[in-house]
């Protein structure tokens, strides 16, 4: 099969460099065009991430020598790639313009950042919960006027410690009335050089701008229905949360308390829950899509896990794991729950979306 070829704008950015490492050797798609700031446009990516390349390994042979376009220019990228994973990193109303931008042009976006997800006719994916969001891109198309282009988003990274867990049990015939969220968020998430090491070294930081906001309201817009023009937000669970920052470099955890919207008598068991979360799989899975967990929650029984550092990579980093599930005194659960939070919650994460994407064949015309 002839893969496709992709471009990454913010490609030199710490998810920028994390898609162009995901992406090598990926069976579908080849990365074919990088684009950044104007400051890094004319230069080789070799020269410009050199001394900042962040994800352990070499940086992969055939993006090494690609020249950097602006990103500014959509127009760069016309005939040298067929669409954009965007990593852009600037104010949110001018990522949004830029986005749309590429989409103008026939270039499809699928994107990182957070510009466009309250964009009422842009999906912002979790392709085991939402995948029925994608109808939403043919109106999306029509109100601009686009033929080829259109810009679908992944949520914030947070949600993915919970957004599964909590999918598959109101798929089970269990909606969950109200949640208690705290997270434990990993310092790569804050970027490079992200959070100044005085602050996080023997410290936690307990306030994340926009976070709890975003943790508290992405979900019900994931959790709703496509309704003839837009998407209707989900009116339940109400969230409340509060995050914070700890000194791991990857993995955010969170511990989750929840209340079921249902009789005392038809609230599930702890044995029941757990069996929910164990089997739960989705379209994903059903189309075996590359970079698709094959078990998308995993349950661990430990007293101790999840932990970062021994859980994250589970199912390539793509995986919810899951550990000390209980009764709650106050709501009826609670549980500590693990996700990576630059994979499945970043860059893989928008792969997976692009592959749901490609599955479905919206890529087709390209």
């Amino acid at each position: 099969m002839e893969k496709i070829s992709v471009g990454v704008l913010g490609a030199t950015g710490m998810v920028g460099q994390r898609y162009i490492k995901l992406l090598e050797n990926h069976p579908w798609f080849k990365v074919t065009y990088v684009a950044a700031s104007p400051r890094s446009a004319g230069k080789l990516y070799k020269d410009v991430v050199a001394s900042k390349w962040l994800i352990g390994e070499e940086i992969p042979a055939d993006v090494a020598n690609l020249t950097i376009q602006d990103a500014n220019d959509a127009k760069l990228a016309l005939g040298k790639c067929k669409f954009v994973f965007s990593a852009l990193e600037m104010g949110k109303d001018e990522i949004k313009a830029l986005e749309e931008a590429y989409a103008a042009e026939g270039i499809p976006v699928v994107s990182n950042a957070s510009a466009n997800r309250w964009t009422e006719d842009v999906p912002m994916l979790v392709p085991e919960i939402n995948y029925s969001h994608l109808d939403i891109i043919k109106k999306q198309q029509e109100h601009h006027g686009w033929d080829k282009g259109f810009i679908a988003v992944k949520p914030n990274c947070s949600l993915q410690t919970y957004m599964m867990p909590l999918h598959a049990l109101i798929m089970a015939g269990y909606p969950v009335k109200r949640m208690i969220v705290t997270t434990l968020q990993a310092t790569s998430g804050a970027g490079y050089p992200g959070v100044p090491s005085f602050d996080m070294i023997d410290n936690i930081v307990p306030f994340i701008g926009g976070e709890e906001e975003k943790t508290e309201k992405e979900c019900l817009k994931i959790l709703g229905k496509v309704d003839d023009d837009k998407i209707a937000n989900a009116s339940l669970p109400q969230v409340s949360s509060t995050c914070t920052r700890v000194p791991v470099i990857d993995g955010h955890t969170a511990c989750i308390s929840l209340e079921f919207d249902l009789p005392q008598d038809k609230k599930p068991s702890l044995e029941e829950i757990e069996k929910v979360w164990t089997s739960y799989k989705s379209l994903p899975q059903e189309l075996e899509l590359p970079s698709a967990p094959v078990h998308p929650i995993v349950v661990r029984h430990e007293d101790n896990r999840p932990q970062p550092r021994r859980d994250r990579e589970t199912e390539k980093g793509m995986a919810c794991v899951i550990g000390r599930l209980r009764p709650c005194n106050v709501f009826d659960v609670k549980f500590v729950a693990l996700s990576h939070n630059t994979k499945r919650g970043a860059a893989m994460g928008g792969i997976l979306n692009a592959e749901l994407l490609k599955a479905k064949g919206f890529f087709d015309k390209l």
